[in-house]
């Protein structure tokens, strides 16, 4: 037996309780981890909560991101004890999350933790920072972030910057030397996102009002985890071959913009999917982030909750009130 969290449709109505679970409950997989420490994301917040778009079939377990210990593997690249991370591949959406004290998955969705991370450092990481990791290869990819030593500071854009990608992103950006701007709806958090090294913070509504096609150029690059309008300013504001990658929707889905960006200053809008990065691109990842990160800046942006917790945090992050981001102990 063990703990979860199980989300349940009863007519129209979704819950989430805790519940005791049995082994043969988890689902197919050829590998079992004894599950030490989950969070949770704004996506986790939707499923919690019972907003549509997560889960696809119920009951279900969730909880996108994962980290623990291999319990049984009959995968030849993992053996009993090995530490693991796994984010995204449809935990918590379609296959049983990591908000349980265990999980059944398959072999090839497993990333080995750094030896650099604890499992909380890990999980600490997520799927916000790993995003946030992936948005800077994009970047970098499309050359508006160039990785030669003497290429000279950039300037940096992070939207929706005190959330988890934006805290992260914010921290790895500014340990590659560039100059990091900043945006928030929450003015109190400015001190913590100097912290992290933002050199300036902005107020969101400077970015959230519909955009003229083209505007000052001001951003060598974007990390966007807001969308909308915000992104359709950004796209307006970066410098000639600039690039702004997306990565997510919290002010809106639409992008209401033009071709005006894209064919006068010949800028990217790359998309981030880090639900479906394949194998090599997570290792490289994750390889950057333990290059990247200092492990005792992990402590500034995370907060440590009992499973118990979940769901008074899941209201929170879905009104914007939560900093950084949430690890859940699955066994406390």
């Amino acid at each position: 037996m063990f703990r979860a969290i199980r989300v349940e449709r009863s007519g129209e109505t979704v819950s989430a309780r805790i519940a005791e679970l049995r082994d043969e409950e988890l689902g197919p997989g050829d590998v079992t981890v004894d599950v030490e420490y989950s969070g949770v994301n704004y996506k986790d917040g939707l499923a919690l909560m019972g907003r549509p778009g997560v889960i696809r079939d119920y009951p279900l377990i969730p909880g996108i991101d994962l980290t623990g210990t291999v319990a049984h593997s009959d995968d030849p690249g993992y053996r009993v004890g090995d530490r693991v991370v796994l984010n995204g591949w449809g935990i918590g959406e379609t296959h049983h999350g990591g908000l349980a004290e265990r999980a059944r998955v398959d072999g090839s969705w497993l990333v080995p933790i750094p030896e650099t991370f604890s499992t909380l450092q890990a999980a600490a990481i997520g799927t916000a920072g790993f995003t946030a990791m992936l948005a800077v290869l994009a970047l970098e990819h499309a050359g508006a972030l160039p990785d030669e030593p003497d290429a000279g500071a950039r300037d940096v854009l992070v939207t929706g910057a005190a959330g988890g990608v934006g805290s992260i992103a914010t921290a790895l950006l500014s340990r590659l030397g560039h100059r990091v701007v900043a945006s928030t709806g929450r003015s109190e958090e400015a001190g913590y996102l100097r912290s992290l090294g933002a050199e300036e913070v902005i107020d969101r509504s400077e970015l959230s009002r519909p955009a003229k096609p083209l505007q000052s150029q001001r951003w060598h690059a974007a990390v966007d985890s807001v969308g909308g309008d915000t992104l359709a300013s950004v796209l307006s504001q970066l410098r000639y071959g600039g690039a702004a990658a997306s990565c997510g929707l919290a002010q809106s889905a639409r992008l209401d913009t033009t071709v005006m960006p894209f064919i006068l200053r010949g800028v990217t809008l790359a998309g981030v999917n880090s639900v479906q990065a394949p194998r090599p691109l997570r290792l490289r990842a994750w390889g950057r982030l333990a290059a990247l990160l200092d492990p005792g800046l992990l402590e500034t942006v995370t907060t440590v909750v009992p499973l118990a917790e979940a769901v008074g945090v899941a209201e929170r992050i879905l009104a914007g009130r939560v900093r950084g981001r949430t690890v859940v102990d699955v066994r406390a």
